[in-house]
């Protein structure tokens, strides 16, 4: 590419009358510049090194960097990221890529449910590393979480369609049945209120014929169910009334409180958070500090079901995998 064309695509200006005319490649890590290579950063002792190493075109945000080969192109931008990913946004057209900004659900079930990873890529949150993947990727389908990120990528990024085939034929709370693309799947470990993260994921995989399987279906991380004796050691569910339920989101408990008010289900519910979460619906949640606390809040507390909120599972001894229904 052109250094012409670089000033171009990064709105950006080229500080001095180099005796290069082109580039060959791109990178963001001077670790990885070769002779010949486009540098994006600002950090003097890193650019200090790509030159060492062969860049023969620096892009860079920061007034106070000391040009030290003039025989090379210098590119001033407003901010390199921005100036990084408009050169993204040209390889993506010519790539003819497809990129989807996915919820962290859809992703999970995503990357559960495809039989091969091979011709799909996931954007790291880390804008050098998405940088990275983009440029050497031989894939045309990427797929992200981090929302900021993903509009840098593409303005108009797309999203899962929400209006998709499927629907529940039974559930419970910690079982679904439902059906999709002509099958009945039965009780599978699904919490019936993330059906809808699935389906999405189900019909995104038909849309870009990646094979995909039921089979590995499990609880996600989002919602995992823990039966449990006394002393807090996981058991078999036919032998315990009491869950424990680790989920990293605010969200899944509300739901799942709203599903069991639902269902008419009259247990006890509690609800344990780090100090001064604020859980919609409930006024006063069990706060810890400590995964001992936790314990001590499980031992000492009357429960059906508690809900933890970062914490992590491993306070409890091996899950098991059968599970009781409310």
């Amino acid at each position: 590419m052109k250094i012409e064309d670089i000033v171009n695509l990064t709105e950006g200006t080229l500080n001095n009358t180099p005796t290069v005319q082109a580039i060959s490649a791109a990178t963001v890590y001077y670790s990885k510049v070769n002779q010949g290579d486009l540098f994006f950063s600002s950090n003097q002792e890193e650019i200090d090194q790509a030159i060492t190493n062969g860049a023969y075109a620096i892009v860079y945000d920061n007034p106070d960097i000391i040009r030290k080969d003039d025989e090379i192109a210098w590119i001033q931008v407003s901010d390199v990221m921005l100036a990084a990913f408009k050169l993204i946004r040209y390889v993506a057209i010519k790539k003819e890529a497809q990129f989807y900004l996915l919820s962290e659900h859809e992703l999970t079930f995503l990357k559960m449910i495809l039989v091969h990873k091979t011709n799909i890529s996931f954007i790291s949150s880390d804008w050098r590393k998405a940088f990275e993947q983009i440029l050497n990727s031989e894939d045309s389908l990427f797929v992200g979480t981090d929302s900021e990120l993903m509009h840098q990528i593409k303005p108009d990024i797309k999203r899962l369609e929400k209006e998709v085939e499927g629907y529940a034929v039974a559930d419970t709370l910690f079982k679904t049945t439902f059906k999709v693309g002509g099958y009945v799947y039965q009780e599978k470990d699904l919490i019936p209120f993330h059906l809808e993260y699935l389906l999405r994921v189900v019909h995104f995989c038909d849309e870009h014929t990646l094979s995909y399987s039921m089979d590995k279906l499990r609880y996600t991380k989002h919602f995992m169910p823990v039966f449990i004796d006394g002393q807090l050691k996981s058991t078999q569910a036919s032998k315990s009334d009491k869950v424990a339920i680790f989920t990293d989101n605010l969200a899944d408990i509300v739901e799942a409180r709203e599903y069991i008010k639902r269902s008419n289900t009259w247990v006890k519910g509690i609800v344990l958070t780090p100090p001064k979460t604020k859980v919609p619906g409930i006024d006063r949640p069990h706060w810890f500090e400590t995964e001992e606390e936790v314990r001590e809040i499980l031992k000492n507390t009357l429960f059906n079901y508690a809900f933890i909120y970062n914490a992590d599972k491993s306070i409890l001894n091996t899950i098991k995998e059968d599970y009781t229904l409310f």
